[in-house]
């Protein structure tokens, strides 16, 4: 195979200086703060850049309100060929299965990907949920935190830490995995990246555009509720 097509979900989460919830729901206020690119999302993105070969496409897929187009536009200049955005009222207050159902419907929608990478968790949820459900109701081999990985002959072989040490594990394509910190650091986005950006396409889906239902997604969707919210500090 001449090159890969490798989809890399990315979330924006809030920078964590500026965190702000709904009092009634205890769900992320996300179109009143600033948004950053989850931190592991960085890594599974480098990784992906560096797997795709000569010939390789790398799209990134995110759901979230529409100021999560800014993480797309930033991962579109870090190098990213193209970009796609779930966006749609309904889907607020998702928990991590309603959110990887909605993933799974844009996986089906997009060209089929030969690897699916993820950040293993995200620094508003912490759940690192997500790939392994995303794998599950894909029905796709799922290697969890990775560092590092290699694509050839149908094959991912990644590397990951077990007990102190560190595992070479193998999957067939396709397959979905999970990056952590420990891998490559993600590159910056470049003017000239940025620049090029601008030219590449972000297409933003709704919930009907892929058929999902409502009921499955949000708060209504949700298996998961915030009981409580505290604030613990010193």
């Amino acid at each position: 195979m001449a090159g890969y097509h490798i989809v890399v979900t990315v979330k924006q989460v809030p920078d964590t200086t500026d965190v702000k919830l709904d009092p009634r729901t205890g769900v992320l206020a996300r179109d009143t703060i600033k948004g950053i690119i989850n931190p592991e999302d960085k890594h599974a993105l480098e990784l992906a850049l560096g797997l795709k070969g000569a010939e390789g496409r790398v799209t990134v897929l995110s759901m979230g309100p529409e100021t999560a187009r800014d993480a797309l536009k930033e991962a579109l200049a870090m190098g990213a060929d193209a970009a796609y955005l779930v966006s749609d009222p309904q889907a607020a207050g998702s928990d991590a299965l309603a959110t990887a159902r909605v993933l799974k419907a844009a996986l089906d929608k997009l060209e089929p990907a030969d690897v699916v990478l993820t950040g293993r968790r995200s620094i508003d949820g912490w759940t690192g949920a997500v790939a392994p459900m995303v794998a599950e109701l894909s029905a796709r081999p799922l290697v969890s935190a990775i560092r590092s990985a290699t694509l050839s002959d149908g094959k991912l072989v990644a590397e990951q830490e077990w007990q102190g040490a560190y595992q070479q594990v193998e999957s067939p394509l396709p397959v979905v995995a999970s990056v952590t910190r420990e891998a490559k650091t993600p590159r910056l986005a470049t003017a000239m990246g940025i620049m090029k950006a601008a030219k590449k396409p972000l297409t933003t889906w709704s919930l009907a555009d892929l058929g999902v239902e409502a009921q499955a997604v949000g708060l209504s969707g949700a298996l998961t509720k915030v009981v409580r919210v505290a604030r613990v500090g010193k």
